[in-house]
């Protein structure tokens, strides 16, 4: 089991704030699955209007922050300074049948599993999973391409 904090997060993902939307990694095999953190707090600019009465993160932050850590699943096998930014990333090709169970709200720790699926060439089939306290929120595939094509 390895874990990385946000410096090493940031080595291999080319988000920033506002959109970097993993704060940690508690569990990851390169290049096969891994388990990311999201603390999700009322400071966030998103709930100012989703919903003001009634905050929830948006459903695409939820897909977003999935996506962000299967690409951290996929570009952990490039963290040299030989590879290019495009050649350590994974980029989002497709959303799958994502189900949402239940509103994330603030103060909710957001837990975000994924793993590998399936390999082709450059491309990968993830299934990924986000729980708050071990209840799922959202589940569903996703596709990425890795580096150039």
């Amino acid at each position: 089991m390895k874990t990385l904090d946000i410096d090493q997060i940031q080595k291999i993902l080319i988000h920033r704030y506002p959109f970097l939307l993993v704060d940690r990694v508690i569990d990851l095999e390169p290049g096969k699955k891994g388990t990311g953190i999201k603390n999700v707090t009322i400071n966030e600019g998103f709930f100012q209007g989703h919903f003001p009465e009634e905050p929830i993160m948006p459903g695409v932050l939820i897909i977003e922050a999935m996506a962000q850590v299967a690409a951290i699943v996929v570009g952990s096998e490039f963290r040299g300074k030989e590879a290019k930014p495009e050649e350590r990333m994974g980029y989002l090709a497709a959303v799958k049948e994502i189900k949402f169970k239940r509103p994330v709200r603030p103060g909710d720790r957001l837990e975000i599993s994924v793993e590998i699926i399936q390999k082709l060439a450059n491309l990968f089939k993830v299934r990924g999973e986000a729980r708050v306290d071990r209840e799922i929120c959202a589940q569903g595939e996703l596709v990425f391409t890795k580096g150039t094509t």
